[in-house]
């Protein structure tokens, strides 16, 4: 019986530091699915880096009129997470900050852990990593930048490091 692959969560944000938040949840489930949600800037949320768009390609304006609403979000999330109990990060410090700001103002808590990917990965995986996922970015033709797309890639990309140091794993 093949592994499941680890459940994991990507959020794209406003920009890095001080005053940014998220404005994008994707998660990519263990069967392999992905969802993901726009999320709507409270008023209080103004920091806006025009790099991060460039990156995700997301605008304020078009979080405004597709977005949802902060708590809609912490809902859909924990209605997402909290039967597995833990979701993976591959930058867990800035995802669990942002994370918990969604949860802070959507007065609701986590019914999950969001842990690092790191944790999961051994040396060999790790050596192999920056490579494998530029492979199936080119093969997979994936958009990166967006949040359900960049789970699957890492989703991906940790089922074919396995499968390369651990060939019975798969």
């Amino acid at each position: 019986m093949p592994e499941t692959l680890p459940t994991v969560l990507d959020i794209e944000a406003s920009g890095f530091g001080r005053g940014s938040y998220p404005i994008e949840v994707g998660i990519a489930r263990a069967d392999g699915s992905c969802c993901a949600f726009l999320i709507q800037p409270l008023e209080e949320w103004t920091h806006w880096d025009p790099k991060a768009e460039l990156l995700h390609g997301i605008s304020r304006d078009r979080l405004q009129r597709e977005g949802y609403p902060v708590r809609q979000v912490a809902l859909w999330i924990n209605d997402e997470l909290s039967s597995v109990g833990k979701a993976y990060s591959d930058s867990w410090g800035y995802d669990n900050t942002w994370l918990s700001l969604l949860f802070h103002h959507a007065g609701i808590i986590p019914g999950f852990r969001l842990e690092a990917l790191r944790i999961l990965l051994n040396e060999a995986q790790l050596g192999l990593w920056s490579d494998t996922k530029e492979a199936i970015i080119g093969e997979q033709g994936i958009h990166r930048h967006r949040a359900s797309e960049d789970a699957r890639l890492l989703q991906l990309t940790f089922a074919r490091t396995r499968a390369l140091t651990n060939p019975h794993a798969s």
